[in-house]
């Protein structure tokens, strides 16, 4: 159960977010379920740019569930390639519209449990294509940007994408799931980036507690980034380790001091026997 100062906070992101990106959409060019559904599995690791470039001669050779499920797989290769992980994504394609026609009647099913069911669908894709092509808000889209946001505006502490979505359903209503993700995803592109955020630009700055991100940015400069305890750690090592070899570039000298004190007050050996009989020689 989320505290009521969580819940406060994450109502003002949410405010803020949707008076900022009141027009914000999927980023997947579609005309139907089927085309969202299957730009999102190809979406996996690549940029949703690229597979705008390669939907739509994709679309135009395979139009529908039983064409992409009876499409060679070596055509299918050549069709993805540029989206990376081209074998693998082409086997679930063909696989998933398959099952798409042999047990849905090649439409694509209004459930989460079915969606999940279909090769290459995760909870991920299956509430992309639920939320935008039915507007049916089955949870929230979690990807790179949507986790990197949560845990930098402090609304969640998890780092694994089902928890992260758990604890964003419990904070935020409803009827905000599915656009809440698709303004996390500008903002996180536009504002909010990974290694420079412009904090000083963003309508969140107040609101933020910008975890992970150094403070006092400028309004016009990226904010820095913030100083690891391991770089701290290594730091001291380093100038720790220089001091030490000062040290050490003098104990030789205090050593061979304390050999030669050492070597001098040593009382001289008595004379052998052989040495009396040389001087009695010289003699």
């Amino acid at each position: 159960m989320k505290s009521p100062q969580a819940r406060r906070h994450a109502a003002q992101v949410v405010e803020i977010l949707a008076a900022t990106y009141p027009d914000a959409e999927c980023a997947l060019v579609h005309e139907n379920p089927l085309q969202l559904l299957i730009a999102t599995i190809l979406s996996a690791q690549c940029t949703d740019a690229r597979v705008n470039m390669v939907t739509p001669g994709l679309f135009a050779k395979y139009p529908t569930a039983k064409a992409l499920a009876d499409a060679p797989q070596e055509d299918l290769e050549k069709e993805i390639q540029s989206t990376g992980f081209f074998r693998s994504k082409a086997k679930n394609i063909r696989a998933c519209c398959r099952d798409l026609v042999d047990k849905h009647g090649g439409e694509v099913p209004r459930d989460l449990d079915s969606l999940v069911q279909l090769a290459g669908v995760g909870r991920k894709t299956a509430n992309v294509v639920l939320g935008t092509a039915f507007g049916i808000a089955s949870g929230v889209v979690v990807d790179t940007h949507v986790a990197r946001l949560s845990k930098r505006m402090g609304l969640t502490r998890a780092t694994q994408p089902e928890k992260i979505e758990q604890d964003l359903m419990a904070l935020l209503p409803e009827s905000e799931w599915v656009n809440f993700s698709h303004r996390m995803i500008h903002h996180g592109r536009r504002i909010c980036t990974a290694r420079k955020p412009l904090c000083g630009q963003c309508p969140l700055n107040d609101v933020c507690p910008k975890i992970g991100v150094q403070y006092g940015a400028l309004d016009d400069e990226p904010a820095g980034k913030p100083i690891k305890p391991t770089a701290r750690r290594k730091a001291a090592k380093t100038a720790g380790a220089s001091e030490g070899s000062g040290a050490k570039a003098r104990s030789p000298g205090k050593k061979a001091g304390k050999a030669a004190v050492k070597t001098n007050s040593r009382p001289a050996k008595k004379a052998t026997g052989r040495g009396r009989s040389a001087s009695r020689g010289i003699r």
